[in-house]
């Protein structure tokens, strides 16, 4: 068994990973988290946006929603990106676009 499993290793491995791969499955596994992040950063512009009039006004409330709605996208799309067919293909730059459109909309929806 020695010598053919040396002989298998030494076989050219086909694997995802490949780098000539890399750029079309990247368009393909990014379309997901793209379509999540864009509603998470217009609800966050819109928790931004708003200005209630007061502290018992219907704004704040409304502002307090689409704040907790992006962080919940957010963290949706961070769950996908963990996955680990995500985690090989994709850089660790999808990991930084949510985080901070949900720390933006988590301290806006504390703040109003």
């Amino acid at each position: 068994m020695g010598p053919y499993r040396d002989a298998r290793l030494r076989l050219p491995r086909e694997d995802v990973d490949l780098p000539e791969d890399g750029g079309c499955l990247r368009a393909v596994l990014g379309v997901p988290l793209v379509v999540l992040y864009v509603p998470a950063v217009y609800s966050c512009y819109v928790a931004l946006a708003v200005r209630p009039a007061s502290p018992y006004d219907q704004l704040r409330d409304d502002a307090r929603f689409m704040g907790g709605f992006s962080v919940f996208l957010c963290l949706l799309g961070l769950l996908i990106t963990i996955t680990p067919l995500y985690r090989r293909t994709m850089g660790r730059w999808w990991f930084a676009a949510p985080v901070l459109i949900a720390a933006t909309a988590y301290a806006r929806a504390r703040t109003v």
